[in-house]
């Protein structure tokens, strides 16, 4: 589908920081939809990820406008630091539904991505340690923005919020169509 707005350089970036599983994808799909140039989650598989995240991360965000999903939360604070100026994008969600979506969609399957954010790369038979690092994750971004809430949105769309949130925290016009819902629930990564 084509963006429904005109890309504009002047526009600020948008990082999407909230954990996957979070609608990581929605969001970033909705921005596209909205004209920014999207960059997804990179590096899952890396060994290397803790090391190398924030040089690629750093190239990738010159050449575009928008980010969601991994390792973009793992970096707002140097994307904050790079970018003066950043839209941040927190997507959250019930904690025990984020916890029963995570532990099926990945299950015992391990990446270094995830042992990079959790310590632990399964979150079957580590949900404390899981759920204990998405509780961190939301408490250190809404720290770090307490006194900047035009900088950061903290957005729920399991629980029905959209376009109208998003696009007032963006200051554009909110499209009429439905807001887009990627990887509904019970799917599985492939």
């Amino acid at each position: 589908m084509a963006s429904l707005l005109v890309r504009s350089a002047s526009r600020p970036k948008v990082f999407g920081i909230g954990f996957h599983k979070t609608g990581t994808s929605s969001l970033g799909e909705a921005l596209t939809r909205l004209g920014y140039r999207v960059a997804g989650p990179f590096g899952a598989h890396d060994p290397d990820i803790a090391n190398s995240a924030l040089p690629q991360a750093l190239a990738l965000a010159e050449r575009r406008d928008a980010f969601q999903d991994n390792p973009w939360p793992m970096l707002f604070r140097e994307m904050d630091a790079a970018f003066p100026g950043s839209r941040f994008v927190l997507t959250i969600r019930p904690e025990a539904a984020w916890l029963s979506s995570m532990l099926a969609y990945f299950g015992t399957r391990s990446t270094p991505m995830r042992d990079w954010i959790y310590g632990v790369g399964s979150p079957v038979g580590n949900e404390a340690v899981y759920l204990e690092r998405y509780q961190r994750h939301e408490r250190e971004v809404r720290s770090y923005f307490a006194n900047r809430p035009a900088d950061m949105l903290v957005l729920r769309l399991t629980e029905g919020e959209g376009w109208r949130e998003l696009c007032g925290f963006l200051e554009l016009p909110a499209p009429e169509l439905p807001f887009p819902h990627s990887n509904p629930a019970g799917e599985r990564q492939r």
